[in-house]
């Protein structure tokens, strides 16, 4: 297996990120295979969304609809509302397993890989790719 991890900078409010061309970046030329993509966080998930359309601000306020960014969850530790950070991978997980052929992300025409991060209090995430050859 081969495997790499990659820093993103996500800044200070809710992100949704397209990691896209990092993951092409990590399997080109790998051949037919599996790419395991991890996010080694409590407070982040990864979604598969058409970005750049819209869809990524609509995810944003979803989220913001289903978890409010207030003082409502028991856990309190952080920024005010950082709570709900914690509640995140429940609804988008922290790891996706995608089909590779041919050394390309065997994706649809519009789907992207996107990190997504509410965390404001540690703008600096890992993403770790794992390669899993055919």
């Amino acid at each position: 297996m081969r495997t790499e991890v990659i820093t993103v900078q996500t800044g200070s409010r809710l992100t949704v990120r397209n990691i896209t061309a990092e993951a092409d970046r990590f399997v080109a030329g790998q051949g037919d295979g599996l790419l395991h993509v991890f996010v080694p966080h409590t407070t982040a998930g990864l979604a598969l969304l058409e970005f750049g359309s819209g869809s990524d601000d609509d995810l944003r306020r979803v989220l913001n609809d289903l978890l409010p960014p207030d003082d409502r969850w028991r856990h309190r530790h952080g920024a005010p509302g950082h709570g709900r950070d914690h509640l995140l991978p429940a609804f988008l997980s922290p790891y996706a397993t995608l089909p590779v052929l041919g050394g390309q992300l065997a994706f649809g025409t519009w789907q992207s890989l996107c990190l997504v991060d509410p965390n404001g209090d540690n703008p600096t995430r890992q993403v770790r790719f794992s390669f899993l050859p055919g």
